[in-house]
């Protein structure tokens, strides 16, 4: 039976959001027998529920509550209103995710150490290290069925990725494969395997892929000891006299406000909702914001440096046909600054439909050039690159000074500008992109811009010292020891590589300091 707790239970953890984060870490404490309530601001959608088409797909399942832009990001010129391509659903961005599933690189975690000092990068060593976080690694693997790992095959390459795999032979690129993805080669963990369908973003309707919304979710809830309330925003986060967190206040189903209690809360609301919620949260104790004394609530927003790059060949591609992110190079992701910048990118099939691609391939693109090349669109291969962006500080999600949402509440604004190192190495991987494509007999290539994030990171992020960021080395906010950051927000640096793994293994690591430290009564 589905536990279902009362307003006034102090004793639960309660979860704002139920992403990879959230929904991650409400299984792992419920699986503990610690009481949990997970508030989601949007509706539950079922496998049944998905839709294998686009545009209808994307107004089922986004976060299209209004936000603004600013900045010299070409996002901000194209899609001012959508900074960010994420779900507002049960399961979060876990129901749009494409699937990658890598490891950070030990030079990741410290990257002010390795890089050194770069002109307006606000670069941080992580608290943590790869060595500590191995183990929270293998067990994300094992739990999310990651192929390439725990002797799972990998998946079957498409004609997209076999295009990929020969350019990099020819480039003499030596590490590249279908991925390490969270979907299933074959069946596991009662869910089968995938059938190649094609639609990974839109949801995956035979549930191979991993999400929180079939797995995690659903053994938490037969535990008895999780409850998730859908279509349940959070404005507010309240709390005692002494400064701890105490509940949340919320807008039910009905529309109507109410608080629930809590002993502990953690907010898994992603690198934008989770700043505006502890900006929201300022109070007469905490006039700048919840656990924001050291003012880097909001700050450091990281995206990833991104881009695509598609080739036109003689013969059809079909590239849409199969697993849309099922093939990597990661040859380019090492650490090496000869190339004029630091950090690195991979380089990863994406197929967009025909819808999509209109959108993206050229924003408000026209004429006899952007006709052809969408009329090329069934002989096209396509590749993503994605690469460490610089943090900074000017780079941040603030409060809108004049608009507000439809509870009241100021909207959020995302600022972004690209640092210098982001563009360089944008640069040297466009060129790299049509070079390896040119090298397979491709007749045309296009250099598409970023459009609106999916990986969207930093924020509310860990340090060592109070004053340089907003949580430890365990999530727990550095100003109120019971209210905890469970999301990408946390990350000091972005890496090379795609967030969610690291984001799942932060949350099997969360929820056993959070059960320990209750065990302790330190909280």
């Amino acid at each position: 039976m589905v536990a279902k707790f009362d307003l006034n239970d102090s004793s639960v953890v309660v979860i704002v959001g139920s992403g990879a984060g959230g929904g991650t870490l409400g299984n792992e404490l419920a699986q503990k027998g610690i009481n949990v309530v997970i508030l989601e601001a949007g509706g539950r959608r079922e496998m049944e529920d998905f839709v294998n088409n686009e545009w209808e797909s994307f107004v089922n399942i986004s976060w299209l509550d209004k936000r603004t832009t600013s900045g010299s990001w070409r996002v901000a010129k194209d899609f001012p209103n959508l900074p960010a391509w994420i779900v507002k659903s049960v399961g979060g961005s876990t129901v749009h995710w494409a699937g990658a599933s890598l490891r950070f690189q030990e030079h990741e975690f410290r990257t002010r150490e390795i890089y050194g000092e770069i002109k307006g990068a606000n670069l941080l060593n992580w608290p943590i290290t790869l060595k500590e976080m191995e183990p929270f690694y293998a067990r994300a693997e094992d739990k999310m069925g990651v192929t390439g790992t725990n002797g799972i095959p990998r998946l079957p390459g498409n004609n997209n990725y076999k295009v990929l795999a020969a350019g990099a032979k020819k480039m003499g690129y030596k590490e590249f494969h279908t991925g390490n993805m969270a979907i299933n080669s074959e069946p596991r963990d009662n869910r089968g395997s995938c059938q190649q369908i094609g639609f990974c973003f839109q949801g995956c309707k035979s549930g191979a892929k991993w999400s929180t919304l079939y797995t995690e979710i659903p053994k938490g809830e037969d535990t008895g000891h999780l409850e998730v309330r859908p279509n349940s925003q959070v404005l507010q986060i309240q709390h005692d006299k002494k400064g701890l967190a105490s509940g949340v206040l919320y807008v039910d189903a009905d529309g109507k406000q109410q608080v629930q209690k809590a002993r502990i809360v953690c907010v898994a609301g992603n690198s934008i909702e989770s700043p505006r919620l502890l900006l929201n949260s300022a109070s007469s104790m905490f006039p700048d914001g919840l656990a924001n004394s050291s003012g880097q609530v909001g700050r450091n927003y990281m995206r990833h440096m991104t881009g695509s790059v598609y080739g036109i060949f003689e013969k059809p591609v079909h590239m849409y046909r199969g697993t849309t992110m099922a093939g990597i190079i990661r040859d380019e992701s090492r650490l090496d600054t000869k190339r004029g910048f630091v950090g690195g990118y991979e380089m990863e099939t994406l197929s967009l439909g025909l819808p999509f691609m209109a959108a993206f391939l050229d924003p408000g693109g026209w004429g006899k050039g952007f006709a052809s090349a969408m009329e090329g669109y069934d002989h096209m291969a396509g590749m993503w690159l994605v690469g460490e962006d610089m943090p900074q500080e000017t780079n941040r999600v603030t409060l809108h000074a004049t608009e507000k949402d439809q509870f009241g509440l100021p909207i959020p604004n995302v600022h972004f500008d690209d640092h210098a190192n982001d563009k360089a190495m944008r640069d040297y991987a466009y060129g790299k992109g049509s070079a390896l494509y040119e090298a397979v007999g491709a007749k045309r290539t296009f250099h598409t811009p970023p459009y609106p994030s999916t990986h969207n990171l930093g924020t509310n992020r860990m340090s060592k010292k109070a004053r340089d960021g907003v949580v430890n080395k365990h999530g727990q906010t550095h100003d109120i020891k019971n209210l905890f950051v469970s999301d990408g927000s946390q990350f000091t640096s972005g890496g090379a590589e795609n967030p969610t793994l690291t984001i799942v293994a932060l949350a099997i690591r969360q929820a056993e300091f959070i059960a320990a430290e209750m065990k302790k009564k330190h909280i």
